[in-house]
């Protein structure tokens, strides 16, 4: 439940950065190179068009340097600042052809990047009063998980595990593959010589029941009615931490998060991603 912030995680931003720049620009920007006076200097400006929470502009501005070091990008407002219609954001400046090289990748990540940290803001604010956090899950966009991760932290949100291999979590395809839950928590804590988390999906009382005398650190609700949560949180009684997830959305996260649960997981902060509306203007 940390930001996403190791070298592994930066090293993984630098190589989508240079990806996603071999994907657009290729052998080189057409266009531009044969319109463009290569000394030409312009200087432009990054524009919110609706009101939002920005994030990405560490990841815009390497963009911009990654395609020319000569480019200039200065911050206006800080990432996981709410910014208004009409707010610029960001100067950028440099040589044309660069700068018109780099702008729709860069722009792609703020956009992105934004889009997250916006929703995730919205739904930190409205459960703000209780005690339940907000986390990210897998369901990023291929490649770009490190980038979808950071928008989430920067939006107010908290980062579940990064991929398969920094924590455990036992869900219901490996259940029916061991045969049983209690089954896969002993082949677990047998192997488990790191000590790494452990987390344990449920789908019913049942199944709640079955774990409560486990050595686990977390329980994941999914998938259960209001009335089975407010159940099981009496029953587990603060034990272990409890999260759920599934069927989520902005008119019942407060009804659920007001039942003390310690975490509430949504797939749709990276899966289903309305990017912010923003555009560079050149002056």
């Amino acid at each position: 439940m940390q930001p996403t912030a190791s070298i592994f995680q930066k090293k993984l931003i630098r190589e989508v950065i240079s990806l996603a720049l071999r994907e657009d620009i290729g052998q080189g920007d057409v266009t531009s190179h044969w319109i463009l006076r290569k000394d030409l200097i312009i200087k432009g400006r990054i524009v919110a068009h609706e009101e939002g929470v920005i994030a990405g502009l560490q990841i815009a501005s390497q963009v911009f340097l990654t395609v020319d070091k000569h480019t200039r990008f200065i911050n206006k407002v800080k990432d996981g600042s709410t910014v208004l219609k009409g707010t610029v954001v960001a100067i950028v400046g440099g040589p044309a052809v660069s700068i018109l090289s780099a702008e729709r990748t860069a722009l792609n990540f703020l956009q992105r990047m934004s889009g997250i940290a916006t929703m995730t803001r919205q739904l930190v604010q409205k459960i703000r009063k209780t005690k339940a956090r907000i986390l990210d899950t897998r369901k990023t966009a291929p490649g770009l998980r490190s980038i979808d991760k950071l928008a989430v932290y920067m939006g107010g949100g908290q980062n579940h595990r990064f991929g398969l291999y920094d924590m455990v979590l036992i869900k219901d395809n490996h259940i029916k593959s061991a045969g049983s839950i209690s089954r896969a928590i002993q082949l677990i804590q047998k192997r488990n010589h790191q000590r790494i988390k452990v987390e344990v999906e449920v789908e019913n009382l049942t199944q709640l029941k079955e774990v409560l005398s486990e050595k686990i650190d977390i329980i994941m609700l999914d998938n259960m009615s209001f009335i089975e949560i407010k159940k099981a949180v009496a029953i587990v009684n603060g034990k272990f931490k409890l999260e759920v997830s599934g069927g989520i959305n902005n008119s019942n996260i407060l009804q659920i998060a007001q039942t003390g649960v310690d975490y509430i997981s949504i797939g749709g902060l990276t899966h289903s991603v309305k990017a912010l509306d923003l555009s560079l203007d050149i002056l």
